[in-house]
């Protein structure tokens, strides 16, 4: 006669499912800890490239825009330039209308400061060229004070897969003072005669902000704003003074 064996159930202690459930906890803590390394390590430099793109990109917006209304518009050639002449009309020296340079200097400096501050504060309707930054940016993220959102897909590499995934905010953040100069560049022009370019340089730092991750970087901006043509030979001084004393002008960052 065959016996039947009754298997008997077994209960895991109440210890046992503390220690399963402590398990899992470091298991998905760990996971998370990796996660968040692959993102330092891989993840966050590509996406910091797409964010300093963009941050550059809506800077140089700002700062083309400032120099266009605060110098291209207002300043002539003829007052920005004071030519000295001899007797015989021969020139003896060009040299710049300091006052006028750096007073229009200053006021692009500040309008820059004031624009960026402005989106980094989400206050749209305050900024000087919300025309122009609102063709290529939206004006919900921006009052956010977010300048661009990128997919996650783009860590994938695939074109056809950038704009999948969670998004990415990236924001702005003023670091530093702001500084602006002239800059020339001479060149031939024709026979006994010279073309002087004129040029401001402006320079910012800005801190990018992930949600995550953040970097520094520097926008230096060179615009074209004036061109000269001088009959007659240029002299020395020309060379020699402006090339070394451009005036500069350096705008504090409020806070």
């Amino acid at each position: 006669m065959n016996r039947i064996r009754l298997k008997r159930k077994t209960h895991l202690p109440h210890l046992k499912k503390s220690q399963l459930l402590i398990l899992s906890m470091v298991l998905i803590v760990g996971g998370i800890i990796i996660a968040f390394k692959y993102i330092n390590k891989i993840a966050s430099p590509i996406i910091m490239d797409y964010a300093s793109l963009e941050a550059k990109k809506l800077s140089s917006i700002i700062i083309n825009k400032a120099i266009s209304k605060h110098i291209t518009e207002k300043v002539s050639s003829e007052e920005l330039f004071e030519i000295t002449q001899d007797s015989t009309g021969e020139i003896k020296a060009i040299d710049f209308n300091t006052a006028l340079v750096n007073k229009f200097l200053t006021e692009t400096t500040n309008s820059v400061q004031i624009n960026l501050r402005n989106i980094e504060k989400g206050d749209i309707d305050a900024l000087e060229f919300s025309d122009s930054v609102l063709v290529d940016y939206d004006k919900e993220d921006l009052e956010k004070g977010i300048i661009y959102q990128i997919s996650s897909g783009v860590l994938i590499g695939n074109p056809v897969l950038a704009n999948i995934g969670p998004k990415i905010p990236v924001k702005i953040s003023l670091v530093g003072d702001a500084t602006s100069n002239i800059t020339t560049e001479v060149k031939n022009y024709g026979i006994n005669n010279a073309m002087i370019e004129v040029y401001v340089n402006l320079k910012i730092t800005e801190k990018v902000i992930l949600p995550f991750y953040d970097h520094e970087i520097t926008v230096d901006t060179k615009v074209p704003v004036a061109l000269k043509i001088v009959t007659g030979t240029v002299p020395k001084y020309y060379a020699n003074g402006l090339t070394q004393n451009t005036p500069a002008v350096t705008v504090p960052l409020e806070e």
